[in-house]
């Protein structure tokens, strides 16, 4: 299959499809209903009441980015704490090497990006005893008036050179940080923020290039 290979600051932008995202419910109710264990969040109760939403936000990452790849869609839905699948959304085999890849989906309110935008990734998550993650794969997802739902492909963080200090920032529990808004907070607890200018974009495939509205943009 043919590949092109993006320069950094560059990612991509498709339409989700009414169908993924039904997909993507189905999936989360089932989860809610039948599994009942512990969300990373429980302990923050300002969260609490989303774990609707970022359970159907994490599950349609994975979604999309199967459907991208044309990988297997997954079977089921949890965003627990004992991490079930051990961190490994996807197993992807390749010449040079097999990467386990863990989906990190956020929601935004426009799909302008820019490179001082972070992903952040809690400490206790990187570390996880017996977590097989090999690589990030990032996703933003906002909404659209005129097309829908958009999903915007960032592309991969390696967990290696995080964890060595290579690329990211550790700030500990309790540390101030401002958002894009002026408005302020403060980490629960350690955690890595990975600048999106960091982030090594996803190849684009021949199939990819195919799907309703692809776009190429650029880091502002």
């Amino acid at each position: 299959m043919e590949q092109i290979v993006l320069n950094n600051g560059t990612y991509i932008q498709i339409s989700v499809s009414d169908e993924q995202k039904l997909f993507a419910r189905e999936l989360v109710n089932h989860s809610i209903i039948h599994h009942h264990i512990s969300n990373i969040w429980d302990k923050h109760a300002d969260r609490l009441a989303q774990t609707r939403m970022m359970r159907f936000t994490g599950t349609l990452g994975e979604i999309v980015f199967a459907d991208c790849y044309h990988l297997p869609r997954p079977a089921r839905s949890f965003g627990a704490t004992d991490g079930q699948d051990w961190g490994q959304d996807f197993l992807i085999r390749s010449d040079t090497g097999d990467f386990a890849v863990d989906i990190k989906s956020m929601k935004r309110r426009s799909g302008i990006l820019a490179g001082d935008y972070v992903l952040n990734i809690p400490s206790s998550q990187l570390h996880k005893p017996g977590s097989k993650t090999s690589h990030y794969f990032c996703i933003s997802f906002h909404q659209s008036e005129t097309e829908g739902t958009i999903a915007s492909l960032l592309g991969f963080i390696d967990k290696q050179a995080l964890e060595n200090g290579e690329t990211g920032m550790l700030y500990r529990a309790g540390t101030k940080r401002t958002r894009a808004d002026g408005t302020v907070f403060c980490f629960n607890e350690p955690t890595y923020e990975v600048l999106f200018s960091d982030i090594a974009p996803p190849v684009v495939t021949n199939s990819l290039r195919r799907i309703k509205g692809f776009k190429l943009c650029e880091l502002k």
